[in-house]
Parts: C-alpha cells; sequence; structure tokens
C-alpha cells in the first residue's frame, strides 16, 4: 500500500494513538502515520522526547499532532486515555511501548519490576485494545498493531518476565485478528528483532553484530504498516523461518539458545 493511498487514512483514520510514541520505533511510526496523512496522539512517560517528535512532525506536514506524557503502567491510564480521547476518532491503536530495561534471573530482580514489565507488555496493551477496538468495531473499521519481539519465542535465562510478557502479546493479536476480522478491523503483531534504537543502546545492545546486524526502525515499521491488512502476525525482516523454526524446537534446545543469543546480543 502507498504511503500517499487514501485508502488508508480512510479505514485506520482520522487519529492514530501511539503508546510509546517518543523515540525509536514509535517515533518511526508517528513520522511514517504522519505522512500517509492521519492525526497523531503520542503517548509516553517522557514528555521531552515525546514533544520533539511532535514538533518535526508538526514542522514538516500538515497534520494534527497531540501529545500526552502518562505512565503507560499506572492504575489510571485508560481512564486518563478514555477522557483525552472522547472527542478524537482514534482509527488505529499502536501499542509500542514495553521494552525491558535489565538482565537479571527473576529471583534476583525485584518482583516490582517484573510486575512492571508485565502490566506495560499484557495489563495496559489489553485494557487499550478493548477500549479503542471496541469502538473500531462499532465503527466497522480500524486497526491494532502490538508491537512484539522474538523474544516470545521461547524463555531466556535473564529475561524471563520480558520474553513470557511479549509470547502474551502475539497470542493475544492472534486471536484479535480472527475475532474482529467480521468487523473489518485489522489486527497486526508485528515482530521485532534486534533493532537499533535508543532503548536499546540504553541497556548496552551490540548494534554492529556481524552475525545479527540490529534492524533500522524505519524499515520495520513500514513493513509493519504495509503488512498492516494481512495480519494476525509479520516476523520483520524475513525471518519468519526463524520464527517457526523456533516453534518447533524442541522446547529446552529453544531455550539454550535464545539464552545463548542473549549473552552474545546483549554482553555484560
Amino acid at each position: 500500500m502507498s504511503p500517499t493511498d487514501s485508502s488508508f487514512a480512510r479505514q485506520y483514520g482520522p487519529w492514530a494513538l501511539i503508546a510509546g510514541g517518543s523515540e525509536g520505533t514509535g517515533a518511526a511510526f508517528a513520522r511514517q502515520l504522519a505522512a500517509r496523512g492521519l492525526n497523531l496522539l503520542l503517548v509516553a512517560r517522557n514528555s521531552a522526547p515525546l514533544e520533539q517528535v511532535a514538533q518535526q512532525i508538526r514542522t514538516a506536514t500538515p497534520v494534527e499532532v497531540r501529545t500526552l506524557s502518562l505512565d503507560l503502567t499506572g492504575e489510571d491510564v485508560v481512564a486518563t486515555l478514555q477522557k483525552v480521547t472522547a472527542e478524537l476518532e482514534i482509527g488505529l491503536l499502536v501499542y509500542n511501548a514495553g521494552s525491558t530495561t535489565q538482565f537479571s534471573d527473576v529471583l534476583d530482580a525485584p518482583l516490582a519490576y517484573a510486575q512492571r514489565i508485565t502490566q506495560l507488555n499484557v495489563g495496559t496493551p489489553l485494557a487499550l485494545t478493548h477500549h479503542f477496538a471496541g469502538l473500531m468495531r462499532k465503527r466497522k473499521r480500524g486497526g491494532v498493531i502490538l508491537v512484539g519481539s522474538m523474544a516470545g519465542y521461547g524463555g531466556s535465562a535473564g529475561n524471563a518476565t520480558y520474553n513470557a510478557a511479549k509470547a502474551y502479546s502475539r497470542i493475544l493479536a492472534e486471536g484479535l485478528w480472527y475475532e474482529l476480522k467480521p468487523h473489518g478491523v485489522h489486527v497486526l503483531g508485528l515482530i521485532l528483532s534486534a533493532t537499533n534504537t535508543p532503548a536499546m543502546a540504553r541497556i548496552g545492545m551490540v548494534m554492529d553484530n556481524p552475525g545479527f546486524p540490529a534492524d533500522d526502525p524505519e524499515v520495520v515499521v513500514q513493513e509493519g504498516l504495509d503488512r498492516l491488512a494481512d495480519g494476525p502476525v509479520w516476523v520483520a525482516r524475513g525471518r519468519e523461518e526463524m520464527a517457526k523454526y523456533m516453534l518447533n524446537l524442541p522446547r529446552a534446545e529453544a531455550v539454550e539458545m535464545m539464552s545463548s543469543a542473549g549473552k552474545v546480543l546483549f554482553p555484560e
């Protein structure tokens, strides 16, 4: 689908809500959706980078861009977004938040960390999808993108909670895709591998590993938008066979492979 194709805006407009829209893939979603003619509500915890992205888009495009600084793990997140969007027609929900911020065995990290990761990757996207996809179903159009990770294809030492949460995201996208397909609402679980984002840089990911170089956020986002109508799942950068291989491995082998890959991408 062409970025200038008016059918995109008719299906997914006039507003897109991007949760986790301040940098990396979230900012790439913002730029590309603005280029496709959608107005934007960008949501993230840190207001400064959020407003920087918004201002860049306002300068480059005619679309309207609003920002909201909000902790997506807070108890009031759904109520706040319901109030903020009461007069907006959200035709596309992109849930892009949920990066891990540390590596440690489950029992060595504070329980609060695991609970935050779970809320950010499970509780909040479920609640936001329940609300906004419900409105889309009534309108018989719209779309939801749940940004997932190859981490969700197997458990891993040092990152078990995150991997488990990303597995939930993928399975949720699959079920929602089937439920909403008869109602004209598209759902896609966009599965990313190692991606060159500020969040990944902050936790020490090796970006130029010769065997597994980090992907460009702009490229994976374009793939996701182009494949939005083709759900339920799209594994970016041609790694579908790798994903199938991981699912078909004996689980002990899959865990060993994921754990070894984590040590390569995130050396101590």
